[in-house]
């Protein structure tokens, strides 16, 4: 019965090809491909095997045993195709172990060339930072040079500006006699 569905189904899949106007592809189809892959199963004896017998309890007992014949037959070709079936689950899920199994094996190697090329990474930022702190303190160094320089420039100019206002003042008073002075140049009132 399942054969001559299929059967059927292949010879009008052929027929609408064959009437269609869009052009086939060059490369065969799966269901194409399928149909001429497929084995079919023999005719089956029951067709035109019917004699009708001329006592009726007889024509009876024939229908019956036809009928238990037809259903032990469609008894194996289920069970044929549950086996068939189970076979195909089974390859099925060994199939998608195997693409798992593989998924998994990409994801460890994507892993470990991430872990490669973060250590890389992380090294050459281990060194960007080293030299990075090297030429921090070496322009700290530099600083202080220069600001040690510079106070030294500071004092030096401070020392110049005394030294230039002690050669221009001739005579230097103390504090203790600035008072007297004062008070002798108010009352004696002679320039100096």
């Amino acid at each position: 019965m399942t054969t001559a569905i299929v059967r059927r189904s292949a010879m009008r899949m052929i027929h609408l090809r064959r009437c269609s106007s869009v052009s086939t592809p060059a490369k065969p189809s799966h269901h194409k491909e399928h149909s001429r892959n497929q084995e079919y199963l023999k005719p089956t004896s029951f067709i035109g095997s019917w004699e009708a017998p001329k006592d009726p309890k007889e024509a009876q007992a024939k229908l019956a045993q036809l009928r238990r014949d037809y259903a032990k037959q469609v008894k194996d070709i289920r069970k044929q195709y549950i086996y068939e079936m189970e076979l195909q689950r089974q390859e099925q899920i060994r199939k998608d172990e195997a693409r798992r199994e593989e998924i998994l094996r990409q994801r460890e190697e994507r892993k470990k060339s991430k872990a490669a090329a973060a250590k890389v990474r992380a090294a050459e930022r281990k060194a960007f930072e080293d030299e990075f702190r090297q030429t921090l303190m070496k322009e700290r160094v530099e600083k202080l040079e220069y600001w040690k320089r510079r106070q030294q420039a500071i004092e030096e100019k401070k020392n110049i500006k005394k030294e230039l206002i002690r050669k221009q003042s001739s005579t230097w008073i103390d504090e203790d006699k600035l008072e007297g002075i004062i008070l002798e140049r108010i009352i004696d009132t002679n320039p100096l």
